[in-house]
């Protein structure tokens, strides 16, 4: 495989792209701060179903962006920790944490492949990863491989993500228009965001990959972690409506041995 010139700096350009999307998601509405501050919860039905009761449990977040679901799991008693390598959506997520006095919040600023040292290899009973993290990530073993070490025993890894499948729909949701089986980096330059289309950006440069659900159960289980149950939603999609009758995102546990 040859990696395109665009990609090779891929960390650098993404981080850029996040960061200019900070300002830009806080002053909006799909994230509506407002609300969140008023105390909406920013978490679907599924996943509160799926992790259980997380009062007085450790939590980790990776990938975090602004915190929004990470301070939703503290409002339901577990002690957070978020994780993100765009230092402006830590500095957002910290002053949200402040303002909803979730006192036992807290934002760290590094890499995800970096998380173990920037954690001083500590251990959290879940370890969670929200919808649109992977496909940032080119090394799909390796982010598996450091989730399952910050897991602690008899802890478990929990994934809700878009369906890999629905990814490769246009947005009517019946027109196939990318490769399930791509793995080469996806180079993107369009200004915006999912959040503000028509917002003016200047780091418009990403670089994705997408990884098939196969790829992801089998990273984990090769990191030690047994899957305790894959499940698939035909609702939940970003761009797509509900109720198409395709996968448009999944979700995971995998348990670490006590």
């Amino acid at each position: 495989m040859t990696t395109p010139p665009d990609a090779a700096n891929w960390r650098a350009a993404n981080r850029a792209n996040w960061d200019e999307r900070v300002p830009i998601h806080v002053a909006g509405p799909f994230y509506d701060l407002p609300s969140f501050i008023a105390g909406e919860d920013t978490l679907r039905d599924f996943e509160l179903a799926e992790v259980g009761d997380v009062s007085g449990k450790t939590l980790l977040h990776l990938q975090c962006h602004i915190g929004l679901d990470t301070l939703s799991w503290s409002r339901r008693g577990a002690s957070v920790t978020g994780l993100d390598f765009s230092a402006p959506a830590v500095d957002v997520a910290s002053d949200l944490a402040t303002q909803i006095g979730a006192t036992t919040a807290c934002f760290i600023t590094a890499d995800v492949y970096d998380a173990i040292n920037a954690l001083d290899a500590q251990t959290f009973d879940i370890v969670y990863s929200g919808f649109g993290a992977l496909c940032w990530l080119p090394d799909i073993a390796r982010w598996a491989q450091t989730a399952a070490a910050l897991v602690a025993p008899g802890g478990f890894l929990y994934l809700a993500e878009f369906h890999p499948f629905a990814d490769v729909l246009a947005e009517d949701g019946q027109t196939v228009e990318n490769d399930y089986f791509e793995r080469d980096p996806i180079v993107v330059d369009a200004p915006g965001t999912y959040a503000d289309p028509g917002a003016p950006t200047t780091a418009t440069l990403t670089v994705e990959w997408r990884h098939g659900i196969g790829d992801v159960v089998s990273a984990l289980t090769a990191a030690g972690l047994r899957l305790e149950f894959l499940h698939e939603h035909n609702r939940g999609h970003f761009r797509l409506p509900a109720g198409l009758g395709v996968p448009q995102v999944y979700s995971l546990r995998a348990a670490k041995a006590g």
